[in-house]
């Protein structure tokens, strides 16, 4: 398999996980009318090709360890159960985010709910492997947190406009976030067991976590939405347009190869999980812009509003920056 062999390569396939991460909520924006429990089984599908795909490249060149097949094949049991259990625990926080973005917007999803689990993951990440300045890096995640207190008080201001009262987003996107951090430790974990599988073949295992528990899991939200909405049948799944599948199905590929490289740089000895999940968990700024800028979901914003957004952007800049430093100094 393939593994960076310089910081340059690795930081590349960091910053390569969080551009991915960030974007591929757009594939839900291309699918109006489309639920998120219906949207949910095509990027499933999609996880396991994006994951297939960079195993088949990737995972099956390079001069370290085994090719992907053998890889796989050869995997102990204890890393297979750990790579299940963070697809699992990951799967249960994706579908929340997912309602999350269906009812706040990217722009509030992410920088709350993401930037939640950036804290908790880099935290536990660090523990399990002490890789890293801790004053960078800790130094940054606590600008992370001013950053996601800026943008729930902006998301607080723009309902409050509304005169909604709608917070079930906010509700989502920080019960997603807490959950979201835990599911690391546990891929981390399954990569350091003994014969564990390389950073690829986890992530296929992480991928098969991930389907085993969103087929009860998905279906129970289709009988009882988290959203607010009505049931949902599979009639709407087989009556949806095939670019809404596709537009599923890309937005699985794009989460599994962002997905599939973070844990690759993960496994660079200068770098660690703390460091590549925390880069990666930039992903929030990302995302962020897309839903300010390009989907406009803070429409005609208070000069408070204004200011709390650019506070946002500056804090999660600053915070990345300084964890991005983290291995170097």
């Amino acid at each position: 398999m393939y593994l960076p062999q310089s910081y340059q390569v690795a930081l590349l396939f960091m910053v390569g996980s969080m551009l991915c991460w960030g974007s591929w909520a757009n594939t839900m924006k291309l699918c109006p009318g489309y639920r998120f429990q219906l949207f949910y089984w095509d990027y499933i599908i999609g996880m396991f090709a994006g994951t297939l795909l960079l195993g088949a490249t990737l995972g099956s060149g390079g001069s370290v360890g085994l090719p992907f097949a053998p890889d796989i094949q050869h995997a102990s049991r204890i890393s297979i159960g750990y790579a299940i259990a963070g697809g699992a625990v990951f799967n249960i926080a994706n579908l929340l985010l997912v309602a999350a973005i269906e009812v706040a917007g990217m722009a509030v999803a992410f920088p709350v709910g993401i930037g939640l689990a950036l804290i908790v993951g880099a935290v536990s990440s660090y523990l399990f492997t002490p890789k890293g300045n801790p004053l960078l890096l800790f130094g940054g995640l606590t600008l992370i947190i001013i950053a996601i207190s800026c943008d729930s008080l902006a998301y607080r201001e723009r309902e409050t406009q509304r005169r909604a009262g709608n917070y079930r987003g906010l509700v989502l996107s920080l019960f997603a976030g807490a959950l979201m951090g835990t599911f690391y430790p546990l891929v981390s974990r399954a990569m350091a067991a003994e014969n564990a599988p390389g950073p690829y073949g986890t992530a296929f295992f992480f991928i098969l976590g991930v389907a085993i528990c969103a087929l009860p899991l998905n279906y129970l939200f289709m009988r009882k939405p988290i959203d607010g909405g009505p049931a949902v049948t599979m009639g709407g799944f087989t009556a949806a347009p095939m670019g809404w599948h596709l537009a599923g199905i890309l937005g699985g590929i794009i989460w599994a190869c962002g997905g599939t490289l973070n844990f690759v740089a993960s496994q660079v000895h200068f770098v660690g999980p703390a460091v590549s999940y925390s880069i990666g968990q930039g992903a929030t700024m990302i995302s962020a812009a897309w839903g300010v800028f390009i989907w406009r979901e803070f429409r005609s914003p208070s000069p408070r509003v204004r200011t709390l957004l650019g506070a946002m952007f500056c804090c999660f800049i600053a915070g990345l920056t300084a964890v991005a430093l983290a291995p170097i100094f």
